[in-house]
Parts: C-alpha cells; sequence; structure tokens
C-alpha cells in the first residue's frame, strides 16, 4: 500500500521529506522528563494501566480517546492506558533508524513492566510488513498498533518516523519527537 493512499497528500510529502530520523516536534512539545510510556500485553511486558487517571466523572483525556487495532487483530482501546505513563513508539517496517531502535525499546519496555506503558504504532505499510519487523526485531513481547490508515499517527501529529510521544500517567504529551541513542530508557523511567 502506498503512502499517498495512507495519508493525505500533504502528510506524506512530509514524511518522505522528514526521512527516518524524523525532525523533533516543529510546535515545540518537548518537555523534562517525566512523560510516560505505554504498557505492553504480551510476555514480559505490562499490559497498559488501569483507568485510574480518568476524572471523577469517569472522562479520559482526549489524548487517549482513541480506539485502534492491533498486529494480531485485536481491538485496543486507548483509554487503557490511563493511569500510567506512556511511551507511544512511531514506526515504520522499513525504517532502519526503527529497526536500530527496536532493541532500545524492547529493553525500555521489559525494564518498566507494570510501571510504564510501552506501545508501538507501526504505519506507512501494510501489516504484514509490520508483522515481519516485529518478527526480525523480536518485538512481539509489546503490544503494536497496526495503523495502515494513520489514524493514530494523524491524531497524535506525527509526520515522520521513528517518532516518540511520551505522555504522563494523566494522558498529557510531555514529549513529542526523535530521541537518541539513550535518551529512552531515562525519558521514559523519568515519568514513574
Amino acid at each position: 500500500m502506498s503512502v499517498r493512499r495512507l495519508f493525505p497528500p500533504l502528510v506524506a510529502a512530509l514524511v518522505l521529506l522528514a526521512g527516518c530520523a524524523g525532525g523533533a516536534d516543529p510546535s515545540g512539545a518537548d518537555s523534562a522528563p517525566g512523560s510516560s510510556a505505554p504498557g505492553s500485553s504480551a510476555a514480559g511486558a505490562a499490559s497498559p494501566g488501569p483507568s485510574s487517571a480518568a476524572s471523577a466523572t469517569g472522562a479520559v483525556a482526549s489524548t487517549l480517546a482513541f480506539t485502534a487495532r492491533t498486529v494480531n487483530g485485536a481491538q485496543f482501546d486507548g483509554a487503557t492506558l490511563a493511569g500510567r505513563p506512556t511511551v507511544l513508539w512511531f514506526w515504520a517496517p522499513w525504517c532502519p533508524t526503527c529497526a536500530g531502535q527496536a532493541k532500545g525499546v524492547k529493553a525500555t519496555a521489559e525494564q518498566l513492566v507494570g510501571k510504564v506503558n510501552v506501545v508501538g504504532v507501526g504505519g506507512l505499510d501494510d501489516e504484514s510488513a509490520m508483522k515481519r519487523f516485529i518478527g526480525e526485531w523480536k518485538l512481539d513481547g509489546m503490544t503494536h498498533l497496526s495503523d495502515e490508515a494513520g489514524v493514530v499517527w494523524k491524531k497524535f501529529g506525527v509526520t515522520s518516523q521513528s517518532t516518540f510521544v511520551l505522555l504522563d500517567s494523566r494522558g498529557a504529551v510531555v514529549h513529542k519527537g526523535v530521541l537518541k541513542g539513550d535518551d529512552l530508557p531515562g525519558r521514559a523511567g523519568a515519568l514513574t
């Protein structure tokens, strides 16, 4: 499936121009450590946290008001991430930067299991390519959304891969953009 079919032409152009390494969020939405990472649901990783971040009225932060499907075909509700810091990792199967980050993302998810949600959001390709990427990099111990249509990418304003969106336990975005090297474990851990 082509990028043009996944995203409006403007977003597709931005993705192609930004390249695999992407740039920092143009809005500058990067704040100090304390952002959160979504948990995973497979063996060795924590499942998304309880909805304790909901208000007394039961409302969930608008950032968590989305549904998607995992690469394994299960339904996923963003509200399940409430109450625990979350890392959303936006990746594409053909992205060499994403492949280079896979080991660190996996280690972060395993190290912070039960404390921080870590969720991959695959896009810019078809689901079979996403499954191959997950298998090749042994990422099957965490939740990965299949976002072929780019719905979750658009919700968070992501225009390039690899992008990390860190949310605090209330669902507020505390970082959006690139994280280099070993920055992810420290940034995600600081959210707890």
